[in-house]
């Protein structure tokens, strides 16, 4: 981790593991994606393209006779989130205080998990990923739908990937909004809509930051593919005497293998 510079920060090393902890924490309940989709070991920050399998013909070659293709790659796109943590708290860290006031970071850390679901389940057109809902071609609207019928929309959907021959178990990625509505609302006889869902997919339900509406996924392997360069790190930019600057770093690439194992529920 030479290039995130942690060695030249003003910063002890039970500071930087309160730090760690920290984001590890906020990180980890919020990376909707990476609990539904497959997601490789981290490769490291040299890892700089996926291989996508194919290659391209190429129009000139240096020599008559000969014929050419050019190997393509999905090249992994860098994200990080600037933040600043006081220096008289990282003392008190050392002090051994447990309050800390890491907001800046909590915040980032937030931006970071919303930015990499939206990046999976609708795409981003700059960074050349195709996400899950946006891939999908079946879309089913949301509109007008009340909490307490989520089940049989989503019976609906896990039969439509059933019918196009995609097996389960399915997962389900909710949005905020509706994620706490399906967690407040009960069906008609008192059962849960939760845990109706539950039953019917055979999988998690998962709170998505960042995603639109709901998608509905085959959890089977091998659909969606999350390629992982450098995990979630912390590093170090530069200081002065009250706060030290610092930021978060993760680098991804994100392609749908099987654009039929997903079904998208638009708000």
């Amino acid at each position: 981790m030479n290039h995130l510079l942690r060695a030249h920060a003003p910063i002890t090393d039970t500071a930087w593991s309160a730090l760690d902890d920290e984001a590890r924490a906020r990180f980890l309940p919020a990376l909707a994606a990476r609990k539904l989709v497959d997601v490789d070991e981290p490769r490291g920050w040299e890892h700089s393209a996926t291989n996508l399998g194919r290659a391209e013909p190429l129009a000139e070659v240096p020599c008559p006779g000969l014929s050419a293709r050019r190997r393509r790659v999905l090249p992994l796109v860098e994200l990080r989130a600037d933040f600043t943590v006081s220096r008289d708290e990282l003392l008190d860290a050392d002090r051994g205080a447990v309050d800390l006031d890491l907001d800046d970071l909590d915040e980032a850390v937030r931006t970071m998990a919303q930015a990499e679901n939206m990046a999976v389940f609708h795409g981003w057109g700059a960074a050349g990923i195709v996400g899950v809902a946006e891939a999908s071609p079946h879309q089913h609207s949301l509109e007008g739908v009340a909490f307490a019928d989520y089940p049989g929309v989503v019976a609906r959907a896990v039969e439509e990937l059933l019918d196009r021959g995609v097996s389960g178990p399915y997962g389900l990625a909710l949005g905020p909004d509706g994620y706490t509505g399906v967690v407040e609302t009960t069906e008609h006889g008192g059962l849960i809509v939760f845990d109706h869902l539950g039953q019917i997919l055979g999988g998690p339900i998962v709170y998505a930051p960042g995603v639109s509406g709901a998608v509905v996924l085959s959890l089977r392997g091998g659909d969606f593919l999350f390629d992982a360069g450098e995990d979630l790190s912390l590093g170090y930019d530069h200081h002065d005497a009250q706060v030290v600057h610092l930021y978060l770093e993760e680098s991804f690439s994100f392609r749908v293998a099987t654009p039929d194992a997903a079904v998208a529920l638009t708000p």
